[in-house]
Order: C-alpha cells, then sequence, then structure tokens
C-alpha cells in the first residue's frame, strides 16, 4: 500500500510564511490514507493557493462567495476511460494558506499543526469521509485524530474549543 502526493504551489503572494514542505504534505496526506481506509496503490494531489483562488473554486462548486480553508475533489474519471487507467486516482485537496495561517493564530495553535489538520481532513474527505450530518462527523473526526496523534499532534478540536471559550463573555 504506497500513496504518492503531487504537491502543488500556485500562490499568487510567494512571500507565503512557514509553508509546510512537500514532504511534510506527503507524511500528512499518508497517515490520513493508513487510518482512513486506503487501499492498494494510489495518489492525490495537494495544491496550496491564495484566497482568490479558493474564493473562486467555493463559489463555484459550493455556491459559497468567500475563502474557505480546505476543499476536497474526488476523482471522476471521464466517461469511457478504462478503469485500469484511472484506478487509484483519489483526487485533488486545496488548502488556503492565507486562511490556514489566519485561523492557527487565531486558534492559538502551531501553524504546521493546523496544516496537518487541514491536509489530513481534505484526504480522509477523498477517501469517502464526510461530516454534513453528526453521524458522519462522528466517523471522520475519530479518524482524524488518530491520523493527528500518529503525527504526534493534539486534538484541534479541543484547542478550538478552549479559544473560543476563551473568547466568551
Amino acid at each position: 500500500m504506497s500513496l504518492a502526493v503531487d504537491v502543488q504551489m500556485a500562490l499568487a503572494d510567494a512571500g507565503q510564511s512557514e509553508l509546510p514542505t512537500a514532504a511534510d504534505i506527503t507524511r500528512w496526506a499518508r497517515a490520513a490514507f493508513a487510518v482512513g481506509g486506503g487501499r492498494g496503490d494510489a495518489c492525490l494531489a495537494v495544491r496550496l493557493v491564495d484566497e482568490a483562488e479558493i474564493t473562486r473554486l467555493n463559489s463555484e462548486f459550493r455556491h459559497k462567495t468567500r475563502p474557505t480553508n480546505v476543499l476536497s475533489f474526488p476523482f471522476e474519471p471521464p466517461p469511457g476511460l478504462p478503469d485500469a487507467v484511472t484506478a487509484g486516482e483519489l483526487g485533488d485537496v486545496v488548502v488556503c494558506a492565507p486562511v490556514v495561517e489566519r485561523e492557527a493564530a487565531e486558534q492559538g495553535k502551531p501553524a504546521a499543526d493546523h496544516w496537518a489538520h487541514m491536509v489530513v481532513h481534505g484526504t480522509l474527505h477523498l477517501l469517502g469521509y464526510d461530516h454534513m450530518t453528526d453521524g458522519e462527523a462522528a466517523q471522520m473526526e475519530p479518524l482524524e485524530l488518530r491520523a493527528l496523534a500518529t503525527l504526534d499532534i493534539a486534538d484541534p478540536y479541543a484547542a478550538l474549543d478552549a479559544a473560543v471559550a476563551d473568547r466568551a463573555p
């Protein structure tokens, strides 16, 4: 079982700080692949983008005209293409660098930990997990936590709950 990860840097502003390395992104995606039931040889792309690109994608595919931290696009083979040609294609994870960096600062967590969470989260979406309902979230979130724990990263939801509690009146 192996996962190939194609990392694409597509940032209009090359002055972004603290961007993860391709090796880090690959390690994070592989952690999600392992706990999410990934089988056989597979591949995915992780694209780091700016707010303009993520806003365009979010508007086009989710009908929300605002930036978001991560989007996942499961691979859909073109009609008529033999399965053998597309076997193992998972899809694309698109992560918005400025949003991830801003959220990490707002939530008081290390930027690298938040980056890892977004890559793990997006990869699990490509493996078929979701969080639109409480039942789906109850399946997906423990997998996120298991993947992050293998990377020695603390529960991101606990950190988020603490940050929200600190801001409560």
